[in-house]
């Protein structure tokens, strides 16, 4: 998904649920610019994503209710399942890179962790820790572990 993408997709989230969020709602909920907004908006009713319509009843005569169209579930559903996508090769991505780096740490000689002094703890894994003492005799380190 490219940012545009992601962009109509957070919208027409938001809109699904909120129809009747003003656009300077909306832009504070997507934590985007009121123009930035603005365009997103006429973009969604220009594809006939999102039909807008004003209460000609209302006080405001400003308010609209933004609701999706038939087309605008379809390609909010299909957003979501390419942005599920992204997301979960990501999440597969990054296990692999801590299984590597886990890997890497246990390889490493237990000194190379830095300076150590007296009674360190080295963390190794999730709740597990190392515990390490340095003595100098005679002007030579001894490490126990």
């Amino acid at each position: 998904m490219n940012p545009q993408e992601i962009a109509h997709w957070n919208v027409l989230k938001v809109l699904e649920q909120q129809p009747q969020l003003s656009q300077r709602e909306l832009a504070l909920r997507l934590g985007v610019s009121l123009g930035k907004t603005h365009y997103l908006m006429k973009a969604l009713v220009e594809k006939g994503w999102v039909k807008a319509g004003n209460f000609r009843r209302s006080d405001n005569k400003w308010a609209y209710l933004y609701l999706l169209t038939p087309d605008g579930v379809g390609e909010r559903l299909r957003l979501t399942r390419a942005y599920l996508a992204r997301k979960e090769a990501e999440y597969a991505s990054l296990r692999n890179e801590i299984a590597m780096l886990r890997q890497e740490i246990e390889a490493l000689p237990v000194l190379s962790a830095g300076p150590l002094v007296e009674g360190a703890n080295v963390p190794l894994r999730d709740g597990e820790f190392l515990s390490l003492s340095l003595r100098v005799t005679n002007g030579a380190a001894r490490s126990d572990v």
